[in-house]
């Protein structure tokens, strides 16, 4: 998907962009909570800053997204690929990280109070206090 189809499709008021293709996109400028994202690829996209509580971001790709200093607090994130991930200082409270793939993500300063993380992949993952998960 076109970053100008996306537009499109947003500004009309649609919330469901399941299996859409966004990777690499700058998403920044957008109000993603309570938008549908299951299995999309947002591989690379950058959604540093934003607020996506309530964004449903089960089976996502985000691997290698840029999601530092992200309110991810309460988001469902079940089966999610954050391989390679920015997750510094991210917002990650009372998430749903049931069987994601956090290889390598960079979690440094990051809340993890309440999340819930089992299966969990972390391994190579930086962890909030800056030791790296084996």
């Amino acid at each position: 998907m076109t970053p100008e189809e996306f537009l499109e499709r947003y500004e009309t008021g649609e919330k469901d962009f399941t299996q859409a293709d966004l990777s690499q996109l700058d998403l920044r400028q957008f109000d993603l909570s309570d938008v549908d994202l299951a299995g999309a690829n947002l591989s690379q996209a950058n959604l540093s800053g934003m607020a996506l509580g309530s964004t449903n971001l089960s089976r996502a790709n985000l691997s290698q997204a840029n999601l530092q200093a992200a309110n991810l607090s309460g988001c469902i994130l079940t089966g999610a690929n954050l391989n390679q991930a920015n997750l510094q200082e991210a917002d990650l409270s009372w998430a749903n990280l049931m069987g994601a793939n956090l290889s390598q993500a960079n979690l440094l300063q990051a809340n993890l109070n309440m999340a819930i993380i089992i299966r969990a992949r972390l391994r190579g993952a930086t962890m909030p206090d800056g030791s790296v998960s084996k």
